[in-house]
């Protein structure tokens, strides 16, 4: 008989697991360039669209404002990038690269390929392992289970 509350029969485990792990790598991935994983999520918002409002990378990340603004402000503090208020409007800011935090993205651009190669699994399956994350996500964000 199979023990369905085994902790190795868990998806959440298995996830929980692999994602301390996946974290850890990237803590050491990311010390050279001097960010933690959560800002070089942040950075890789915005390399791939620079100028992004503040709403914008929130919903991009998953993540409420009270959240993010700690880390653009140490974003900011580092030289990585400026936060500008749109006309009056104090609530509305954009957030815009500086040239150093330009220049950090050509420094990461061997980031992904570092972390493929410690997991061990090849293109297709990292694609597929992806894919399934990224469904895991959206279904479970739409039901009863799901976060808001």
């Amino acid at each position: 008989m199979t023990d369905d509350l085994a902790l190795d029969r868990q998806v959440c485990f298995a996830l929980y697991s692999a994602s301390r792990a996946t974290t850890a790598a990237y803590r050491t991935l990311l010390a050279d360039l001097g960010i933690t994983y959560p800002q070089y999520l942040v950075m890789l918002v915005l390399w791939e669209r620079d100028g992004r409002g503040v709403q914008e990378i929130c919903h991009a990340l998953q993540l409420d404002t009270g959240t993010l603004s700690p880390l653009l402000k140490r974003l900011e503090s580092a030289g990585l990038l400026e936060r500008r208020r749109l006309g009056g409007d104090e609530r509305r800011v954009t957030v815009v690269l500086t040239d150093a935090g330009t220049a950090l993205r050509e420094r990461a651009s061997d980031i992904p390929a570092r972390l493929a190669r410690a997991t061990g699994l090849g293109g297709p399956d990292l694609e597929r392992l992806r894919d399934v994350l990224l469904a895991v996500g959206r279904n479970l964000h739409a039901t009863e289970f799901g976060v808001p």
